[in-house]
């Protein structure tokens, strides 16, 4: 899957981002929602304008997420078993969303970064949020 290198470099553009998972995350899903409205059914409940507490508060729990899975991408199944069972049968989100989310997440990463989200970066981040999604996935089969 991933190259030595490869999780070195997640682990410290994530460790680099963490200070501002809040915004990171908020836009990542204004992203998704934009692009992919459906995906907006989750979130009836509560208000997710730019700017809401709801939706800068849920960007950044789940950035932090990311954050934790990167520091041992080896252990990713373990590490994110928790929110596997959570959101397979409690919150019942259809999977296609986290491969969804994981697209928007790369943009915004561009976005923020800049010229420091290389081609090297991209394709490795590319590669650990595709085996972020899956994993969260899994219990669906």
């Amino acid at each position: 899957m991933l190259k030595k290198k490869e999780k070195a470099l997640i682990k410290e553009i994530w460790d680099r981002l963490t200070p501002v998972a809040e915004d990171i995350g908020a836009d990542a899903l204004l992203r998704m929602f934009a692009s992919y409205p459906g995906s907006k059914t989750y979130f009836s409940h509560v208000d997710i304008r730019p700017g809401s507490p709801h939706l800068l508060s849920h960007g950044k729990k789940i950035v932090l997420a990311i954050v934790e899975a990167a520091k041992d991408i080896s252990q990713l199944t373990v590490t994110l078993a928790p929110l596997q069972t959570f959101h397979a049968y409690q919150l019942r989100i259809d999977p296609t969303n986290f491969k969804l989310f994981s697209h928007c997440i790369l943009v915004t990463l561009a976005c923020h970064m800049g010229e420091d989200f290389t081609p090297t970066a991209h394709a490795a981040m590319d590669k650990f949020l595709s085996a972020f999604a899956a994993v969260l996935a899994e219990k669906y089969r």
